[in-house]
């Protein structure tokens, strides 16, 4: 299943996504945590020392278009490859901790059974140049490309604010949790990302964030209604894994959100026929509005309309 966690600046994202990551991992399933957010501090909330760091994809993306297009006669180099392209007949699919660039070479390995793969940080040599669209590429590609099978995750901790809609990214994932606090910033993000969902079929739920009270949690329910699926309040526990103290394990209330969110998670229904055509769909309106002047072709035809994922 493929998840992401979304929400402004500041609320918790990588707090709660590498918590839920842990969560997982701790009860023996398969996790690729993905860092695809500008501040790149997913490895370090897992555990991992500060000058660790995962191999950025969008260094590689050259090599990675080239893997994934493989012998696909309709995508004809890494070049004319952009990241909504969608699979094809020829092309290379990835499957969890599969032998592919992906999880070998660019991944670092957290602990067995948890990957960590990251875009890479913003660098001096993209200021006033590059936007980090560029950067969540990759993460594109890779979640295009991905049959992801019951009981595996993919966790994606995203940039702050609405990059996610940038491209057809919103719609790669089986959940968005979008981590909100009781304040009018909070719920506005909320608002904003189910304005821009709303005609796609897309599942956001909601996971309050330093919540203190009952009047909190209020506050959020009257503004998101049933999207509100948990909440969390302080907390000694993640401010001890936030320290990096070892040994330190979430409280009973903390478990249960946690149970929840995967509850909601495992829930959901695969349907690979929408997870193609929604593909398909914001690939050609790419390729209209920019991508087809970028690369100087016709990338509608890069759809495939016989290919369909493995059942």
């Amino acid at each position: 299943m493929k998840v992401a966690f979304v929400g402004k600046g500041g609320s918790g994202k990588t707090t709660l996504s590498s918590l839920f990551i842990r969560h997982l991992h701790a009860t023996g399933l398969p996790v690729v945590a993905v860092d695809a957010d500008i501040n790149q501090h997913l490895g370090t909330a897992l555990g991992l020392a500060e000058d660790v760091a995962a191999p950025a994809l969008g260094d590689h993306l050259t090599a990675l278009k080239d893997h994934l297009r493989g012998d696909n006669p309709r995508i004809a180099s890494a070049a004319t490859m952009v990241k909504t392209t969608p699979p094809g007949h020829g092309s290379r699919l990835l499957h969890m901790f599969g032998r592919d660039p992906f999880h070998t070479d660019l991944s670092l390995d957290v602990a067995p059974g948890l990957k960590l793969l990251a875009t890479g940080p913003f660098t001096d040599d993209d200021l006033g140049v590059a936007c980090y669209h560029s950067k969540t590429g990759a993460v594109e590609l890779y979640l295009n490309h991905l049959v992801d099978g019951p009981g595996e995750y993919v966790v994606v901790d995203m940039t702050a604010g609405a990059d996610t809609f940038a491209s057809g990214l919103f719609t790669r994932f089986d959940v968005l949790f979008l981590v909100a606090e009781p304040t009018r910033k909070g719920v506005s993000v909320y608002r904003q990302y189910t304005d821009y969902a709303r005609d796609y079929d897309v599942t956001i739920k909601v996971v309050g964030n330093k919540v203190h009270d009952e009047q909190d949690v209020a506050y959020l329910r009257e503004h998101v209604g049933e999207d509100l699926l948990t909440w969390f309040g302080h907390s000694p526990a993640v401010r001890a894994i936030e320290q990096g103290r070892e040994g330190a394990h979430l409280e009973e209330a903390g478990i249960a959100s946690m149970d929840v969110l995967r509850k909601t998670v495992d829930e959901q229904v695969k349907d690979w026929q929408k997870y193609l055509r929604q593909a398909t769909e914001f690939h050609v309106k790419n390729a209209r509005s920019w991508a087809n002047r970028a690369t100087g072709e016709d990338l509608a035809a890069q759809v495939d309309p016989e290919f369909a994922f493995p059942a």
